[in-house]
């Protein structure tokens, strides 16, 4: 009887220690958590891990991020630039960023929106912005940090940096995807 006794309790830790693994959130729910970053897709856009098995990625969301609109990576150099910067900032915080969503936790193209801060705490949009890699591009109901993202590019713009400086970005973001839609 006590060898059957022992040999459940075996069991069941084995079994409830195997179901913490597979349920383990690389990217947990909770806004306090940093997520992984497994992509940088653009100037305004990188991949994270959402959920994982025993280390294993299983599912990956892309996040656009809040309150900026980077170059189009056809909008040569500039889109490759913001890119490039974007993965320079991820990667210095180890490829590990915290997501902060706003009111509207989701795009029309299923994107997770978020403000992402990195592990000393910056926000990196606000560093896309302020060092003239992105501009100010708010959608409302997420507009939470509007104000230091409009003194972040007014501070770009009078220092010239970036986009703003000499041979800057001659089109807006905005405007060249009028011109080049998705299909």
């Amino acid at each position: 009887m006590q060898y059957y006794y022992t040999k459940n309790i075996i069991v069941a830790g084995l079994l409830v220690f195997l179901l913490f693994f597979i349920f383990t959130s690389a990217c947990a729910k909770k806004e306090s958590d940093y997520c992984i970053v497994t992509e940088v897709n653009d100037g305004d856009t990188l991949t994270i891990v959402t959920n994982s098995v025993l280390g294993i990625f299983v599912r990956t969301e892309k996040v656009r991020l809040i309150g900026i609109d980077a170059p189009e990576l056809a909008q040569e150099p500039w889109g490759r630039k913001a890119k490039n910067y974007l993965k320079k900032l991820v990667k210095e915080s180890d490829m590990r960023v915290k997501i902060e969503l706003d009111v509207q936790h989701r795009d029309k193209y299923g994107r997770i929106l978020a403000y992402l801060w990195d592990k000393n705490g910056n926000m990196i949009n606000y560093m896309m912005i302020r060092n003239g890699y992105a501009m100010v591009y708010t959608i409302p109901p997420n507009v939470k940090y509007v104000e230091l993202f409009v003194e972040a590019q007014r501070l770009a713009r009078q220092e010239k940096k970036g986009i703003w400086g000499k041979d800057g970005l001659t089109e807006k973001p905005s405007d060249w995807r009028k011109q080049h839609p998705r299909n």
